[in-house]
C-alpha cells in the first residue's frame, strides 16, 4: 500500500489499463497501529474499487493523508462487521509497499455511512480472489508515474454490462459513477496484476504458482470458480474487453506530488 500516490488535480489517479468497478462517496476511514501522523484522525472521502486495488481519496485537502492505495496483495484479515447499533463497516490490515511513503503495517476501518458495506466487501473479496490467481505474493516496490497524466476516458470508470469472466460488480448497490472531471490516468501500467488474466502490462511479472485470496475472511468468499480463460492483452488494449481500451491524448502534465511535496504545499 502506498500513501499519497493515487490523487492528482483534486481527483483520483489510476494506472493505464486499470478500470474502476464501483465507487462510493461519504465513507469514513480510520487507521490504527501506526505512529505516522498522516494516519491520525478520521478521514472522510470517496472510495474506489478497481480491477487492481482499493483507493481512498480524502475530501480534506489540507490533511497529511490525501489518498491511500490498497493493492489487493497488501491486504490481510479483511472482515465485514455488522454492529447492532451503527453503520456496517469493513476492517482489515494492510502492509506498506517499499518506497510507498510509509513503512510497516496498519489496521484500517472503512465505514459506509450511506450503506453498501456488504456489497462492497463481497465485491472486493471477489476481485481480490480473481487477482490472486495472477500472483505475486508480496507487495512490489512503488514506482511514481514517470509519464503524463490526463483525464481518463469514460470506459475506465463506467460499468460494463458484460462483467468480468461471468462476474458483474454490484453496480445496483453503487449506481453513481465518479464525476467525469475527477478521474485521471497515466501511461504507466500497474506494478501488480489485477483481475485481468494474462495482462502483460504490469511491472512485476506474476509467478506460475496459484495463490489463494490474500487473508480474507473465508465466510465472505464467493464459491470458487474455474480458472478464468486467459485473454490476450497488450499493455493498453484487450480485444476481449474493449471497454478498457483507450487512446492517450498528446497533452502532458506534471506527475502527482510526493508525500513530502504535499506536506510542504499544505503547511
Amino acid at each position: 500500500m502506498s500513501l499519497n500516490t493515487a490523487h492528482v488535480n483534486g481527483g483520483v489517479l489510476i494506472h493505464a489499463g486499470e478500470c474502476i468497478l464501483i465507487f462510493s462517496e461519504d465513507v469514513s476511514m480510520d487507521f490504527s497501529g501506526q505512529d505516522n501522523p498522516a494516519f491520525k484522525g478520521t478521514k472522510i472521502g470517496r472510495i474506489y474499487l478497481t480491477t487492481h486495488r482499493m483507493i481512498f481519496n480524502n475530501n480534506k485537502q489540507n490533511d497529511p493523508l490525501l489518498s491511500f492505495s490498497f493493492p489487493f496483495v497488501t491486504l490481510s484479515d479483511v472482515e465485514l462487521e455488522q454492529p447492532v447499533f451503527g453503520a456496517n463497516y469493513i476492517k482489515g490490515k494492510v502492509r506498506a509497499q517499499p518506497n510507498g511513503n510509509w513503512v510497516g503495517e496498519a489496521k484500517f476501518k472503512v465505514v459506509f455511512k450511506k450503506g453498501g458495506a456488504i456489497d462492497f466487501a463481497q465485491a472486493m473479496i471477489k476481485a481480490a480472489d480473481m487477482a490472486s490467481r495472477n500472483g505475486p505474493n508480496s507487495p512490489p516496490p512503488y514506482s511514481p508515474p514517470a509519464g503524463p497524466w490526463y483525464q481518463a476516458p469514460p470506459p475506465a470508470y463506467t460499468a460494463t454490462p458484460t462483467g468480468y469472466y461471468g462476474w458483474v460488480p454490484p453496480v445496483h448497490a453503487f449506481p453513481d459513477a465518479p464525476p467525469v472531471n475527477s478521474v485521471y490516468m497515466t501511461d504507466m501500467p500497474p506494478p501488480y496484476p489485477g483481475i485481468n488474466a494474462g495482462y502483460a502490462g504490469y511491472a512485476s511479472a506474476p509467478t506460475n504458482q496459484q495463490v489463494g485470496a490474500v487473508g480474507f475472511n473465508p465466510n465472505l468468499m464467493a464459491p470458487s470458480e474455474g480458472k478464468a480463460a486467459e485473454a490476450a492483452q497488450s499493455a493498453y488494449y484487450d480485444p476481449n474487453r474493449p471497454q478498457c481500451a483507450y487512446v492517450p491524448p498528446p497533452a502532458y502534465y506534471e506527475p502527482p506530488p510526493t508525500y513530502q511535496e504535499a506536506n510542504k504545499k499544505n503547511q
